[in-house]
């Protein structure tokens, strides 16, 4: 199984798709457009911040951590259907989850009494995962990493009103904080091997040189990794010549 991870907008569904196409793998994406709870746990967020501004210190987002189990939930469901076969990609990770609600937590947007019931929650589902221990962790994490203009230039083009910084002042703040976490979450990460991929330098989504020098990065590495025979890389390589030359 590999696992996509990184910030909003950083192009986590855009590879997943990519890496499946290449590999003739499964995908599977984070539930987010037939997900109920996210605009409103957007919208809870702003109406927490106006009133933490205003003197109301206790003030929460009662969506904050329903969000949070939605996503737990749905996210375990998928982890197991994606360990059945080898190298089916999941666009996020069941890992950053806790970033999210810790996050939430520290800002007021969540209590510490829910944090801990999550925390314990998303602690006995990773118990409860099927197959062999080994299997509970992917076999490779690849996590983009990018600037926070290269990251809302890329929320904007997507175009969702409720991620969109002029609509909400207060995700100025929120998506700071989140990068600022996600770089802590990089360093401290040891579940398994990790690559990392430079959203900043690289646009795999619409430069084609670019895509084939991160497929070709990952490929690689789950070669090192004896996830991929070096016979099927090479045979990708020749078929990304043919591509590029073909531009």
């Amino acid at each position: 199984m590999i696992t996509l991870s990184g910030i909003i907008g950083s192009g986590k569904s855009s590879l997943t798709e990519i890496l499946s196409d290449e590999l003739g793998t499964k995908a599977f994406y984070e539930p987010v457009k037939d997900n109920p709870v996210l605009p409103l746990f957007y919208k809870g967020n702003e109406i927490a911040a106006k009133k933490r501004a205003a003197g109301d210190e206790e003030a929460t987002n009662p969506y904050a951590y329903l969000l949070q189990t939605f996503f737990l939930n749905r996210r375990f469901a998928m982890i197991k259907q994606a360990m059945q076969e080898d190298n089916n990609i999941l666009d996020r990770s069941i890992y950053e989850d806790e970033i999210f609600m810790r996050m939430n937590t520290e800002m007021g947007n969540a209590t510490e009494v829910e944090y801990d019931i999550y925390k314990s929650l998303l602690a006995n589902m990773m118990e409860e995962l099927p197959f062999a221990s080994h299997k509970k962790s992917p076999d490779l994490m690849i996590t983009i990493k990018v600037s926070y203009d290269t990251m809302l230039k890329r929320i904007e083009k997507r175009g969702r009103e409720y991620e969109l910084v002029e609509n909400d002042p207060s995700l100025v703040d929120y998506y700071h904080r989140l990068l600022k976490q996600y770089d802590i979450w990089r360093d401290e990460y040891d579940a398994s091997p990790m690559l990392v991929i430079d959203g900043d330098k690289y646009d795999f989504v619409t430069n084609m040189e670019d895509r084939v020098e991160v497929l070709e990065m990952i490929e690689d590495k789950l070669v090192e990794l004896g996830n991929l025979t070096a016979e099927k890389a090479a045979e990708l390589k020749e078929k990304h010549k043919i591509l590029l030359d073909e531009e």
